[in-house]
């Protein structure tokens, strides 16, 4: 697909991929650019049965469809929905909720919940090790005190604000990307500058707040803070930048998802910093960077609820 054929907005996306065939024709470009290859051999002879929208290996006889070994594996949806449904959740500022999206594309509440994490996973990528002058930060994310039983908020009063809460981790490289990171346990020393040593590189300059968690560092990093009680911006030493991300993470929980279960926020933590490292993309160039990555990732039911661990374990 050129540039001209590019559908630009999200009504041009839903009349172009209208069409069963140019839905599955375009999954399958980007999935397989030399053309398909057997899931069960890897063979590359095939003849197609159109009237199936499937493939058969010539090898092995196996036939597959596009769908096979992606985050589309199984699902009844078609998949002019399922990429209505990528469009608009790659797109949103401030995230969509499951009844926005069922509402949107015609899938029950249930159905777009699942959809919204399968969609997701896809946008989980790697990153390498961060370098250059990194600004560290972490957040607590967790319900209201106000919505709290008094003995819990009398406890956040008197000075454990963070007290059942997750601890989010951040790190952004200025001028490049950021990441953010679900920090098991509490936020001690050990643990915070455990994360900082491997996810930056060594000699690199680091900007943290006072914390106690980050005192040490200076052994390994160029180690500069800022106090909060005094400033917040001290020539280039300043958190600003991770902080503007917390504040539009929040902005999006709480007014878009408005609660999160703490085992599912790491994959809401993952859409809102695809979201924020993509912002200068055109919406079809994030579109297509999420559809590029569905394949080699599943995700069932069963694992999203808990009911069965990934690999099959119960």
């Amino acid at each position: 697909m050129n540039g001209e054929q590019a559908p630009k907005t999200l009504i041009e996306a839903i009349r172009y991929f209208s069409d069963q065939d140019v839905c599955v024709a375009f999954v399958a470009s980007l999935r397989w650019p030399d053309g398909p290859v057997c899931p069960s051999c890897e063979g590359t002879g095939h003849s197609y049965l159109k009237t199936r929208r499937i493939w058969k290996c010539k090898a092995c006889k196996h036939q597959f469809s596009v769908k096979v070994g992606t985050i589309f594996e199984d699902s009844p949806i078609p998949l002019d929905k399922w990429l209505a449904a990528i469009w608009l959740i790659a797109n949103s500022k401030n995230g969509i909720s499951s009844h926005e999206l069922g509402r949107s594309i015609g899938l029950t509440q249930k159905s777009s919940w699942f959809v919204l994490h399968r969609v997701r996973l896809a946008m989980q990528y790697g990153f390498g090790k961060f370098s250059g002058e990194v600004e560290i930060d972490e957040t607590f994310i967790g319900g209201l005190a106000k919505n709290m039983h008094k003995d819990v908020r009398r406890k956040k009063i008197t000075g454990t604000g963070g007290l059942n809460k997750s601890i989010v981790m951040g790190f952004k490289q200025r001028g490049g990307e950021l990441r953010g990171k679900i920090i098991d346990g509490k936020r001690d020393r050990l643990v915070m500058q455990q994360h900082v040593r491997d996810e930056v590189e060594l000699g690199s300059a680091v900007y943290t707040d006072s914390h106690g968690s980050y005192v040490g560092l200076e052994g390994d990093f160029d180690h500069e803070t800022v106090e909060h009680a005094e400033f917040y911006v001290n020539g280039r030493v300043h958190v600003n930048g991770i902080e503007n991300f917390w504040s539009l993470l929040k902005r999006g929980l709480k007014g878009t998802y408005v609660q999160v279960a703490p085992g599912h926020l790491f994959r809401y933590l993952d859409e809102r910093v695809f979201a924020y490292n993509k912002r200068k993309l055109s919406d079809f160039d994030r579109f297509g960077l999420v559809l590029s990555q569905v394949a080699g990732r599943r995700l069932t039911y069963d694992v999203l609820t808990g009911k069965r661990l990934q690999g099959g374990l119960s």
